[in-house]
């Protein structure tokens, strides 16, 4: 398994094909993945969405950023070496990221068995929030996203209140006592 630095082409396609949400994020740092030389996806990592992602931890706003989109094809031979590869070379290519952050969406019936394999710290859930609905489509969409693609979010339906499992994973070895004290037990289908 090879992974190497990320197109925006690849992301765009990636996630456009292999990704439930559809919608392409703000990326900051994305990875391709290859096995065998065939391409199979993208990890992608951002500032996130929350512009005070670091505080909660303590850390400067930009020690700490967010993996927002795993958008694999599934031939891999596993997604956790994939991102465990991808971990690899935040360290590489951004040595100022201290810890990431991750969520899992109950909605899409995950609860993170991929950050649970890959031995991520469970922290809880997000704070709840509503979202809106997309009209064309009826699915949930963030609110951010629905006033970019649609100039505001006026009129549109709001969702019921939702909240995501939340995960943590310290690239920085001197967060691991942090991250202990913060741990709960992992979430179970």
């Amino acid at each position: 398994m090879r992974l190497e630095r990320a197109s925006a082409k690849a992301v765009k396609y990636a996630i456009m094909n292999w990704h439930y949400s559809k919608a392409v994020p703000s990326v900051s740092l994305g990875f391709s993945v290859f096995e065998n030389d065939v391409f199979c996806g993208v990890i992608c990592y951002s500032a996130g969405a929350n512009n005070n992602i670091a505080k909660a931890f303590g850390l400067n706003q930009g020690s700490v950023i967010e993996l927002v989109r795993v958008a694999l094809n599934g031939k891999q031979s596993t997604t956790s070496k994939a991102l465990s590869l991808s971990l690899k070379l935040i360290k590489k290519k951004a040595p100022s990221v201290k810890l990431i952050v991750s969520y899992a969406d109950p909605m899409q019936r995950h609860i993170g068995t991929l950050y649970q394999a890959s031995n991520w710290v469970f922290i809880g859930k997000s704070q709840a929030q509503r979202e809106v609905i997309n009209p064309k489509t009826g699915q949930i969409m963030h609110k951010r996203t629905a006033n970019a693609k649609y100039g505001t979010i006026k009129g549109l339906q709001k969702s019921e209140v939702l909240w995501k499992y939340k995960y943590i994973y310290p690239i920085d070895k001197s967060l691991i006592p942090m991250c202990k004290q913060l741990a709960k037990p992992y979430p179970k289908k």
